[in-house]
């Protein structure tokens, strides 16, 4: 075994521990390197002065890292060191010159370039990485031996386990390239490999599978669309289909939902009526020639007139009825007409009708000549139930006298200013609009205050702050022309600390008695004294009413 602690077998021939030893030729005396191998020494050789020359060019570390590559890479050999004795450190000699330094590096470059180059087309070639190693190695300055440069740390590689100490430590001052050119030759394994070309697709021998994948991918799209296209077209056709309404006959005939153009007709058919009750001599032949635009060829051309009398029709308003006309169907019908004279006379006339076009309503011809019908029958209007009604005569007494007679002559002004000293703050739009002047110097005829639920009870009647009251109210109103006319209101009173105010009032007030309209009961068209007796009629029932009330509250 070797002595790895005699000068001999030491790690950098006899370098202190840690020093790194020097690369090439051993640095040992001659006569030391004889003596441990048991021979006599030679004579002593004078050294070589190219390592000293400052003009020799030194290896770079590319260099250096290639030679320590092949000897890692090669597979130790008996009688062999597995790891080769590396060139000194690059160190630039002490009169090297920056250019000389920027060249030198430059060749070294140059030789890693054509080193690469040559390995490259090596393998392309499919040969061993040998000839590629050792072509660069031979010509790179890393295998010109260097002497170790002064103050510069040195290596100095021993030989590895199971190795004779005899080739470790034999050394020549000769070139150190040898190890290195045997581990270059040596055979390596090699893989080829294909690189491929920027935006390529890598040669895996699955073509099969990408086309059956894109194939897969596609259909599922397709399917996809069509699937979405089904759909939406179900959806948008059954949104857009007819749909008819859930109707009978019954709700047809209450509505009067028919095609025919029920409203466009009673419009033809009141114009119609408004000449046929017009008449006079003078305009007889303006009033036929009228007529004819109207009516068809075979219908009375005067509309019943005999030449004599005159009569001016004011109004003419369809009452509602449309009869369906047998012989044309749908296209005809008869039309109810009302019509009042200048005289106060209420008439009814019957149009018959047709219609030509049911969609655009021309075509309109009156199809036969006019009748003359009573005016509908009037029901019996029952009984109220006002038992229950309980009146504070000492309330509507105190209204009429301060409050009502005020208002109402603020009301009928439209004097704003006034009215808002006898109405609330939240008071309704009616109670402070007024009649803008249309009635003037009301008089209170009657006031009936009706009693809440919460206050019968209490004797006298005590009404909280904020408590409402109903009240109803006739008034007797002077017109523009100097007549009295009479109106009825419902009205609604609230309680307050500075008095009674008004907060709403509405027209109109029930007759509390009911019956028919007039007394007789006739069902014929209405004179003009009954016409005046029945429109007088609602205030004096309502004078009865009131007073009626009045007593019951008593």
């Amino acid at each position: 075994m070797t002595d790895h602690n005699s000068p001999a077998g030491a790690v950098g021939g006899g370098q202190p521990s840690g020093q790194p030893g020097s690369f090439g030729p051993s640095q040992q005396p001659p006569q030391q390197q004889w003596q441990g191998q048991g021979q006599p020494a030679p004579a002593p050789q004078p050294a070589p002065q190219q390592a000293t020359s400052p003009q020799q060019p030194l290896p770079s570390d590319a260099a250096r890292a290639q030679v320590a590559a092949a000897w890692v890479r090669s597979t130790p050999r008996a009688g062999q060191a597995a790891v080769p004795s590396l060139p000194p450190r690059e160190t630039r000699p002490q009169g090297e010159s920056k250019k000389e330094k920027r060249e030198r590096e430059r060749a070294a470059r140059k030789a890693a370039y054509e080193q690469k180059k040559a390995e490259k087309e090596q393998r392309k070639r499919g040969g061993t990485t040998a000839a590629a190693a050792s072509a660069p190695v031979a010509t790179a300055p890393a295998a010109v031996p260097q002497a170790p440069v002064a103050g510069a740390p040195t290596l100095s590689l021993g030989p590895t386990a199971g190795t004779p100490a005899a080739a470790a430590r034999t050394s020549t001052p000769g070139p150190t390239v040898a190890p290195a050119a045997s581990a270059a030759s040596a055979p390596k394994p090699h893989r080829d490999f294909v690189v491929p070309k920027p935006g390529g697709r890598i040669s895996t021998g699955g073509r099969r599978t990408h086309v059956a994948l894109r194939a897969t991918l596609l259909i599922t799209t397709c399917v996809f669309a069509l699937g979405s296209c089904g759909v939406m077209g179900l959806v948008i056709g059954k949104s857009s289909g007819p749909k008819t309404a859930g109707l009978d006959s019954a709700d047809v005939n209450k509505y009067h939902l028919t095609d025919f153009p029920t409203r466009q007709a009673a419009t033809f058919a009141e114009q119609y009526a408004l000449l046929c009750m017009t008449f006079s001599p003078e305009t007889a032949s303006t009033r036929r020639a009228d007529l004819a635009r109207y009516a068809s060829s075979g219908v009375d051309a005067e509309c019943g007139w005999s030449g004599e009398g005159t009569s001016t029709a004011v109004s003419a308003t369809w009452d509602g009825t449309a009869e369906k006309l047998a012989e044309y169907g749908d296209h005809g019908r008869y039309i109810g007409v009302q019509v009042r004279t200048d005289d106060g006379t209420l008439t009814t006339l019957t149009v018959p009708v047709y219609v030509k076009s049911l969609t655009t309503g021309e075509g309109m011809r009156v199809a036969g000549d006019v009748g003359q019908m009573p005016l509908p029958g009037r029901a019996d209007v029952p009984e109220t139930d006002q038992d229950d009604e309980v009146v504070d005569d000492g309330l509507a007494q105190q209204l009429q006298q301060q409050v009502l007679p005020g208002y109402f002559a603020a009301w009928g002004a439209s004097d704003a200013t006034a009215m808002t000293r006898f109405t609330t703050p939240d008071a309704s739009e009616s109670a402070t609009a007024g009649l803008a002047g249309r009635l003037t110097t009301p008089t209170i005829n009657d006031v009936v205050a009706l009693v809440p639920k919460n206050v019968q009870n209490t004797d006298p009647y005590a009404y909280p702050a904020g408590q409402a009251v109903e009240v109803r109210v006739v008034v007797d109103w002077g017109d523009p022309k100097g007549e009295t006319v009479r109106r009825a209101y419902r009205m609604t009173v609230v309680n307050t600390a500075q008095g009674w105010f008004i907060k709403d009032i509405r027209g109109g007030v029930l007759d509390s008695q009911g019956g028919r309209a007039d007394s007789e009961g006739g069902t014929g068209a209405a004179s003009p004294s009954t016409s005046a007796s029945a429109s007088a009629s609602p205030s004096t029932s309502a004078s009865a009413s009131t007073t009626t009330q009045s007593s019951k509250g008593r």
